[in-house]
């Protein structure tokens, strides 16, 4: 997904960038987690391969020209390797056949485990927010700590993150996921401004 370049050094400076202007107005410590996928969809490449064999076998069976029974199961399971490869390998595909639901729901499961394991709660004042991107799902899932409460924060909180997710739905852009993550700033500021003594506790370099 180049139009993300969450992975180039260029991107990974400009949401760092954005991360320390955004804790430059807010006690709130913000950290971004990018991951390639959030879940396992194998059972979805196995259905592309057994429509593409049973289609293959349909022709074997009814069209008019002759084949080698003897070579029909071959290459019918041939036709099932190649849909298999071509889902595995072809990400629009694979991700317009596969449940939304599933899919959320696996963003939403690896969001809370990469809460844990980049240690967004150990912050002194439990104000870490992890903004997850998973690029396959095309999502973005924000997961506060205890100490940054969303009914605070009201419906300007609840607009960023719609517009942090809508950065990736269709046609993916890494710029207006940089103008949504930089509208946390105001908003977090709002309710947890800054300190004097507020010290930097997660990294700005998003976690690829």
């Amino acid at each position: 997904m180049p139009s993300l370049r969450f992975t180039d050094k260029a991107a990974k400076s400009e949401v760092a960038a954005a991360i320390r202007a955004i804790e430059g107005a807010t006690s709130a410590e913000v950290i971004v987690a990018v991951r390639a996928r959030s879940g396992h969809y194998r059972h979805t490449d196995y259905l592309v391969g057994f429509v593409l064999s049973f289609a293959a076998l349909l022709v074997f069976l009814f069209d008019t020209h002759e084949f080698s029974i003897d070579w029909m199961p071959v290459d019918t399971l041939v036709a099932f390797v190649l849909g298999t490869l071509l889902s595995a390998g072809f990400s629009p595909l694979c991700r317009a056949l596969t449940s939304r639901s599933l899919m959320r729901s696996n963003v939403r499961t690896a969001a809370r485990a990469a809460f844990v394991e980049l240690g967004v709660a150990r912050t002194s004042g439990r104000s870490g927010l992890l903004v997850f991107v998973s690029t396959f799902e095309r999502r973005v899932e924000v997961v506060p700590d205890i100490g940054i409460d969303k009914v605070v924060l009201g419906p300007p909180f609840e607009e960023a993150v719609r517009a942090l997710d809508a950065a990736l739905r269709r046609r993916p852009s890494f710029p207006l996921f940089l103008e949504a993550l930089r509208s946390l700033g105001p908003i977090l500021g709002r309710a947890l401004p800054r300190g004097a003594d507020d010290l930097n506790e997660l990294p700005d370099e998003p976690s690829t």
